[in-house]
């Protein structure tokens, strides 16, 4: 698995140093006219849908009609921003996503009554892209032990390592801990949050026998190896010459979601290797966008914090829209029945999605390159500011909103 993860991790640093530094074809633009029309039709849209999330009756029967509405609002939402069409939510419905992200939220409860709800959509994220991951690989979308282990067990982690307030010396006896723990010997937790992670390895372990699947414990050590490696990520202010960020945050996106693979299906052929490796690469990429300004703040390096301030970040964001248009060929050449809206749903929404983020770093890029990206977007960037302030205003974050989404279903567990 070293060597494996190895050789992925070169080719994936050959195919980002190979990507073009140059704006890429980014689809369809929208005239100013287009753009007020759409932002009227969304600002009405998030409306209806904040105030149905705020209003939600006490009753489960009543609940259950009101969650059917708030789903086709986040659907309208959907189409007005990326494009979507009705086939594409009909789509996604049929796949079950919601109902997989009820029974994650129950049994993230039942596991640690204790557990708070950003805890539970941090994992549910990554349970998602496992779900995806078994559609493009022809298998069922289901909520299996191992995905809930694994989408549980690093946010448990991925915190505990990440916090500052932590002496590097305890996370370095947990790290060895853990390390034993996953290489299936018996180890005493030191305390309940050690107990909790030795007990999500143990779901893992009543899934896949361990002499029946090795690489699924390989590619478990392998994300663990990256995890601490990471930690070396935590550095404010060290030059590029210092630290190889790209190759850390390249091993330990693509050792993720390579992990998540193995914990599908036990095996993986290696087209569908390159294909995990690919898309963990990616998403940690446009993690990082996402985060560069509280990176920044807390001194982690990563291409975009590292860059940031200091040279704008028009070039490394082209990379990254180059590097996702690698993966979207990838993905569109997977065969599959029923796969055409999900493959032409991420070909819809993931350079959306980016664009999205440039315009809420502005002071990072130049101004002539933001203007050049909102041209394909429906909306202003200042009027998703507008909405991104009134929603803060109303105390309404994706967190909460999916919250209150899973509150509004009745079988969801409280």
């Amino acid at each position: 698995m070293p060597k494996m993860v190895e050789e992925l991790l070169h080719q994936f640093l050959d195919l980002w140093w190979g990507c073009d530094t140059s704006v890429p074809l980014l689809g369809p633009t929208y005239t100013p006219r287009q753009k007020l029309a759409a932002e009227k039709r969304l600002g009405r849209e998030i409306d209806a849908l904040v105030n149905k999330l705020e209003s939600l009756p006490r009753t489960n029967s009543n609940r259950q009609a009101v969650q059917e509405r708030i789903i086709a609002s986040a659907g309208e939402i959907a189409k007005t921003t990326f494009g979507l069409e009705d086939r594409h939510l009909e789509a996604i419905r049929s796949y079950g996503f919601l109902d997989v992200l009820t029974a994650f939220a129950q049994m993230a409860r039942l596991f640690d009554p204790a557990v708070d709800f950003e805890s539970i959509y941090q994992a549910s994220r990554n349970a998602w892209s496992m779900n995806i991951m078994q559609l493009f690989m022809g298998l069922p979308m289901q909520l299996t032990p191992s995905i809930f282990a694994y989408s549980m067990l690093y946010p448990y982690t991925d915190n505990y390592l990440d916090d500052p307030a932590i002496p590097e010396e305890t996370k370095l006896a947990f790290n060895q801990r853990f390390r034993s723990r996953l290489e299936g010997e018996t180890v005493i937790p030191v305390n309940a949050y050690e107990e909790k992670i030795y007990n999500l390895v143990g779901m893992v372990e009543g899934q896949f026998e361990r002499t029946l699947y090795p690489q699924v414990y390989e590619s478990l050590l392998a994300i663990h190896r990256a995890q601490w490696s990471s930690l070396s990520l935590i550095r404010r202010d060290a030059s590029p010459y210092e630290v190889d960020v790209l190759a850390l945050s390249f091993e330990k996106g693509g050792s993720s979601v390579l992990a998540d693979g193995y914990l599908i299906s036990g095996t993986l052929t290696p087209e569908q290797r390159e294909l995990m490796f690919h898309y963990g690469a990616f998403t940690q990429l446009m993690d990082d966008l996402e985060d560069v300004q509280q990176d920044r703040q807390n001194g982690i390096l990563t291409v975009f914090s590292q860059t940031a301030g200091r040279w704008p970040l028009d070039a490394v964001t082209n990379r990254t829209f180059h590097f996702g248009a690698g993966l979207l060929e990838r993905l569109n050449a997977i065969e599959g029945d029923n796969l055409a809206p999900l493959k032409d749903t991420f070909k819809r929404a993931i350079m959306p999605l980016l664009i999205i983020s440039v315009g809420s770093l502005g002071r990072f890029y130049t101004r002539g390159y933001r203007r050049g990206l909102e041209v394909h977007l429906p909306f202003h960037y200042s009027f998703l500011e507008e909405q991104r302030k009134k929603l803060n205003r109303r105390n309404l974050s994706l967190v909460k909103m999916s919250e209150l989404l899973l509150d509004s279903i009745p079988a969801a567990v409280h």
